[in-house]
């Protein structure tokens, strides 16, 4: 709950500590008093427009600091301010401090921590329920109607929200799916002709190479052929030199006995016998690997440009073909694992599609009991507030599915029927303000009884009714203050007599300064107050003592 409010130099306020307590603190004074400029000072805290004009005149900035205490965090503080990085101990007090500059800006603190206004607006929901004569637009736009009904339900939307992500998830992951293999089913007959084409070449890896070194030989070869014939004529002939050089050696070989010269002429020939000999034999093998096949020269040939011509039109090297091949393949392989991947994605398309529908039906079942539930609640409110004739209905309506959400499948809203016979209609339809107010407080009641911020705040709720209704109405906001803490702005006094602690908004000026101060009353001060809101700016005995007749049946 709230506990402290620390106030400098807003408005009227130049310096004001108030603390509050468990149970209904009533707030009362005269119109203009600055009841409103309290509000707003809370409502720095709790992240709203930092505006400039809040800043009292003379002074540079302004600071609210509002404690708030816990037995234990509400687990949307928690999961917040996990969220935002914040820790704070068990049992420890929520401290937001807010300051506005009079030339503009702001900052805020929580626990002596910087955070930002967004992180005190996802706190205020559970820390302040803040309900008044305008705050009624809230609950008349049927917007809110959903998360009051589910808040009233006590239901766990988040999982349906966890359900839903999933089924959304699954079905873009189809949709992408589906868009990549029609782009390669589109590619498909083209990948097909280029695997053909060089599946029927079958590209090797360092093939050019081979190509190149074996056409380069075999166009020396065509070159040297002609000298080759003639050197085999020459080496080949009964006349050759190798014969020639082995019938003169025969021949010295039988006279060279007969003088020394004659044997170093013989040595000397068999050596060049022996060096015609590998002479020859390396002629033959010249020959032989320099040999012409022009069928083998223009295969290679047509092979090598065809490597080539391939090489350019896929724009890489020659080696690299094989690599293309394998690209393909893979390209054509993935078309067809794109196909079983769409198999699995329908299939998670429906789990999570069933998932869904089943948790969202099950939440409509529980928003339809709900429904009857508040139902019953609110008309159980309306006639202690004398509209005994009006009806409330909360309508729970299933959407067509291109409506469903994370929210749901269904759409709710608050309606009303005031006269006996008529038909139901939007709040907002309501003709009489005093009507719309006393069944908004029937709807808040109601719906406030099942929990929600730490701290409620009426603000003049009470406006434009009196006697009994109000009676009424002090009795209901004080019952739903029994287990909680409920604030009351008020101008009727059977409200305040119902008060646990009051508190006195008074304007007073110096004739040259004037300020707004709040002061807790004790017995007497209450006395006192309750009866000038009955009589007016003059206190009669009658005044007095009717005001002790309502403190004492309070």
């Amino acid at each position: 709950m709230l506990t402290r409010l620390s106030i400098r130099n807003i408005v009227l306020i130049d310096q004001l500590e108030l603390e509050f307590g468990r149970g209904l603190g009533v707030l009362t004074g005269e119109t203009g008093a600055g009841k409103s400029i309290l509000l707003d000072a809370l409502g720095l805290v709790l992240g709203n427009r930092a505006e400039t004009a809040l800043v009292r005149a003379g002074e540079d900035k302004a600071s609210v600091t509002a404690s708030f205490e816990f037995a234990r965090l509400p687990g949307a503080i928690e999961h917040a301010l996990d969220d935002a990085g914040v820790d704070v101990e068990a049992g420890e007090a929520l401290v937001i401090r807010r300051q506005v500059k009079a030339d503009g800006g702001s900052k805020a603190w929580l626990n002596d921590r910087p955070v930002s206004a967004g992180l005190l607006r996802e706190l205020s929901g559970a820390l302040v329920e803040l309900h008044g004569q305008h705050d009624d637009r809230g609950l008349v736009n049927p917007r809110g109607h959903r998360i009051l009904l589910d808040r009233f339900a006590g239901a766990d939307t988040a999982g349906l929200a966890r359900a839903w992500e999933s089924w959304r998830a699954a079905q873009d992951a189809l949709a992408s799916a589906r868009e990549t293999v029609e782009a390669a089913r589109a590619d498909q007959d083209l990948l097909l002709a280029h695997l053909a084409e060089l599946t029927a070449l079958e590209p090797k890896s360092g093939e050019e190479a081979r190509l190149a070194d074996t056409r380069a030989a075999m166009q020396k070869g065509e070159r040297l052929s002609g000298d080759l014939e003639e050197l085999r004529h020459v080496w080949e002939g009964s006349d050759s030199p190798l014969t020639m050089l082995r019938v003169a050696a025969r021949r010295l070989d039988r006279v060279a006995s007969e003088h020394p010269l004659l044997g170093e002429a013989l040595a000397s020939l068999d050596r060049a016998v022996i060096e015609a000999g590998e002479a020859e034999e390396k002629l033959s093998a010249a020959a032989e690997a320099l040999e012409h096949d022009p069928m083998a020269l223009e295969a290679a040939e047509t092979r090598l440009f065809e490597l080539r011509a391939l090489a350019r039109k896929h724009r890489c090297e020659v080696d690299e073909l094989p690599a293309k091949m394998r690209e393909f393949r893979t390209a054509l392989s993935g078309i067809e694992g794109g196909e079983a991947q769409l198999d699995a994605l329908e299939n998670e398309v429906k789990v999570t599609g069933t998932r869904y529908r089943e948790a969202a039906r099950a939440l409509h079942e529980t928003r339809t009991a709900a429904a009857l539930r508040l139902d019953a609640a609110v008309a159980a409110e309306l006639a202690p507030l004398k509209l005994d004739a009006a009806r409330f209905h909360a309508a729970v309506t299933e959407l067509p599915e291109d409506r469903w959400s994370a929210n749901g499948i269904d759409s709710v809203e608050f309606l009303i029927a005031t006269n006996p016979g008529a038909d139901f209609a939007p709040l907002g339809k309501i003709a009489s303000g005093g009507e719309l107010s006393r069944f908004i407080l029937a709807l808040k009641v109601a719906l406030a009884e099942q929990g929600g911020a730490a701290t409620i705040i009426f603000d003049e709720i009470d406006r434009g009714v009196g006697g009994a209704v109000a009676s009424a109405i002090g009795d209901r906001l004080s019952r739903l203050a029994e287990d909680g803490q409920l604030l009351a702005v008020t101008h009727s006094p059977q409200v305040a007599a119902r008060g646990r602690r009051h508190y006195l908004i008074a304007k007073g000026s110096d004739g040259t300064v004037t300020r707004t101060s709040v002061q807790l009353l004790d017995e007497a001060g209450r006395q006192e107050e309750i009866a000038r809101m009955l009589s007016g700016a003059e206190i009669t005995p009658e005044a007095r003592a009717q005001a002790d007749r309502l403190l004492e049946g309070a």
